[in-house]
């Protein structure tokens, strides 16, 4: 809303609607430039063609031009009109004759023309016919060795001016193998330096020509060259054109461009294509390299960066093989992800380059799937089965539980899961987290299986105890992603493990601070909110409510209670309506033998794409075991709702909530170590169960699990004898990431 320019429109100023580039490809009018005076232009630069457009109809109603145009004020014409006004035999540019006390006055008139495309052309033209280029480069050389400082300024000028002509034809005698290195010498003297630069000395003695293959031919060779140099003025001599300079080297952009096509058309005729059976040696020789010596290692990153850039397809087809008859420890892949865990440089520089090498790898959208296999389904199920658990080796030792104990804060408020905050290792953290990320949300089966199976999340979230506020963030990024699926599998995962403890505790901790992380937790629970999640509402509101009611600066929380409640009346209003005979027992289905059967679904469906899943435990109940009345069910009910209480958030002696829940891992074990009857064993606490494609079955850990949660559920006694025990301890059936 702010007043970016105040222009007045002048009836006979000039004004020029011009195309930008987006994407190298698309062009759209979303320029419009005009000069206000002599040396004083201007232009607007619109994000979307729409703003440029309506700025444009107003400038046209003023100067009563039609809008289809591009220029309201022919000028152009007009010069052409008065230049061809002249006799044919009129030179239409004198130049100065090619002389040492001459080179100010050529100076001028380069630079003079440049704003008018009309005189651009008529000097090219002159220099071009004259052969004037190859003489200004002998005054350079006479310059250099008299030490003319002045004479150099402004042969600087003039060779710069030349190049802003933007003729092709110039561009041929300017960069030949004769006048080239004079050309890049005329440009080291630019006169607001102090000292020269030393471009000829770098393209001569320090930039060394590489043949990865042998080329013999001359002229591609020359070319070659001439292409490297021609970039190098371009990115490195040339300052960075203002918007009314671009077009000035848009040609110069054009011969480069052209020049590589006829290299990559030179090397098709001439060399020999590189076969995949070399990449695949270069692959197996980066295994057995000495990754100790910096400038080894280097150049391996540098060759496994562009085989993979080349074709991900080829590497990912060798790493497959490769598993066939090596160990996991030597696979290529896992020789690249301990290399970036082991990267010693403090900002881990190699790690972040490996770690998008690897995501190239992994991403699904460069995947082929042809009639005969599928590359997507062969290469994630080799990367889960062979590589995922080298990758995830730091977070998971870094989050253990004796890991964190030892190296808790004594006397902290926080839990006593505090993560390592060493700062390498949290960068380090931060970027397997990234990856993770990215697999959640492009791999489905692959990621879920691997996170429910390791308890993945649960670990990942001891991190918001870091006191980097950037790896926090990455944990609360990681847990977001998979809430953005609104995927019940993964909810109730989440909601069993009561896995919003650490996040909301956090957000606790943070106190009235209003930084990332106050507003990030916000924007998680305000998702829920929006996309209504109810499984996730029902289970926040019926659990955390008291601790979070109290926050207002946001309508977060009560919107959440809002639709908490809205749903109950919805779902009281159904009850309602349903005839009395329908509620009775015989036509109720256990709710458990329901979720048995979506887990089936689930794990059936996972074992088609060739996974290892965590198999449902056996049923403990007959699906007929119900309550005999609806009083039953009321007083189960109360006596839920009385533990409950006891489980309410205490405030810590910081002012904050902690929450301790008698279904935490300790009270798990002590529960279930004596009553428990529909868990087969019971682990040490703080284990974490996993799955082998062997086919040997998993025990679920009750200390991992939340086994009070199953949102519109009722955890029946099994029969009139056991009621007193029910109410006690409920029997529930902890599963792992049903």
């Amino acid at each position: 809303g702010s007043l970016l320019l105040e222009s007045k429109i002048n009836p006979n100023t000039a004004y020029q609607k011009q195309q930008a580039i987006f994407d190298f490809c698309l062009k759209q009018d979303t320029l419009i430039v005009w000069s206000e005076a002599e040396n004083y232009d201007l232009a607007l630069s619109f994000q979307e063609k729409a703003g440029c457009d309506e700025i444009w109809e107003k400038i046209c109603q003023v100067q009563g031009k039609d809008p289809s145009v591009e220029v309201t004020q022919d000028l152009i014409e007009s010069e052409e009109e008065h230049i061809e006004e002249m006799p044919e035999t009129s030179p239409l540019i004198d130049l100065p004759t090619c002389e040492l006390n001459k080179l100010e006055e050529i100076a001028d008139l380069v630079t003079s023309v440049l704003s008018s495309p009309i005189r651009r052309e008529k000097l090219a033209l002159a220099l071009e016919n004259e052969g004037y280029i190859k003489k200004l480069l002998q005054l350079f050389q006479v310059c250099e060795n008299l030490e003319n400082t002045e004479g150099l300024h402004h042969l600087y000028e003039i060779i710069r001016g030349i190049l802003f002509l933007n003729k092709a034809t110039l561009f041929e005698v300017m960069f030949s193998d004769e006048c080239i290195m004079d050309v890049v010498g005329c440009l080291e003297y630019d006169p607001s330096l102090a000292q020269p630069k030393r471009h000829r000395e770098f393209l001569t003695k320090t930039a060394k020509f590489k043949e990865v293959i042998p080329i013999t031919d001359s002229e591609l060779r020359q070319k070659i060259h001439q292409t490297y140099r021609v970039q190098y003025i371009q990115d490195i001599i040339l300052p960075t054109p203002s918007v009314f300079e671009e077009n000035f080297l848009s040609t110069l952009t054009s011969f480069i461009f052209f020049n590589k096509v006829e290299i990559v058309s030179m090397l098709q005729m001439h060399c020999v294509s590189i076969p995949l059976a070399v990449a695949s040696q270069l692959l197996a020789a980066l295994q057995h390299c000495g990754m100790d010596d910096l400038q080894v290692r280097s150049a391996a990153t540098d060759i496994f960066s562009y085989l993979v850039e080349f074709s991900p397809s080829m590497v990912r087809e060798f790493v497959m093989q490769e598993a066939q008859q090596s160990d996991d420890d030597i696979l290529l892949i896992n020789v690249v992800i301990e290399q970036m865990i082991c990267d010693t440089d403090p900002e881990l520089g190699g790690a972040v380059q490996l770690m998008g090498l690897l995501r190239t790898l992994i991403d699904p959208e460069n995947m082929l799937a042809t009639a005969n296999k599928t590359e997507k389904s062969e290469f994630l199920n080799f990367f889960y089965n062979h590589c995922m658990h080298v990758l995830t080796a730091p977070l998971l030792a870094n989050t253990a539980e004796e890991k964190c104990e030892k190296d808790a804060v004594v006397g902290s408020t926080k839990s006593n899961t505090i993560c390592p905050d060493n700062y390498q290792t949290a960068q380090l953290l931060a970027l397997i987290l990234e990856l993770l990320t990215f697999c959640v949300e492009h791999h489905t089966y692959h990621i879920k299986n691997y996170i429910m199976n390791k308890d993945l999340l649960r670990r990942v979230l001891v991190l918001m105890n870091s006191k980097h506020t950037f790896l926090a963030l990455c944990a609360l990024r990681f847990m977001r992603r998979i809430i953005g699926l609104k995927d019940e599998f993964y909810n109730r995962y989440i909601t069993k493990g009561n896995l919003f403890e650490p996040v909301i505790n956090a957000l606790l901790d943070n106190g009235t601070r209003y930084n990332l992380l106050n507003s990030a937790v916000i924007e998680l629970f305000e998702f829920i909110r929006v996309e209504d999640i109810k499984s996730l509402i029902a289970h926040i509101v019926e659990n955390f409510y008291n601790a979070l009611e109290s926050i207002e600066y946001v309508q977060t929380f009560k919107g959440l209670k809002t639709k908490y409640e809205q749903e109950k009346d919805r779902q009281s209003q159904k009850l309602n309506s349903v005839p009395s005979i329908l509620r009775s027992n015989r036509f109720r289905r256990d709710a458990r033998a329901l979720e048995e059967d979506e887990e089936m679904w689930f794990n059936e469906d996972e074992e088609e794409e060739g996974e290892a899943v965590v198999p449902p435990v056996e049923k403990s109940k007959q699906e007929d075991d119900f309550p005999d009345s609806y009083e039953k069910f009321m007083e189960t009910k109360k006596a839920k709702e009385s533990e409950d209480k006891e489980n309410l958030p205490k405030r810590t002696s910081a002012g904050g909530f902690k929450f301790t829940f008698s279904h935490s891992a300790s009270a798990a074990n002590g529960a279930n170590g004596a009553n428990s009857k529909s868990v087969a064993a019971t682990t040490a606490a703080g284990t974490h169960v996993g799955a082998c494609s062997t086919g040997n079955k998993p025990t679920p850990n009750p200390a991992q699990l939340n086994p009070s949660y199953l949102v519109g559920l009722v955890d029946y006694p099994d029969d009139e004898d056991e009621d007193e025990e029910e109410e006690t301890s409920p029997r529930k059936r902890p599963r792992l990431g049903s």
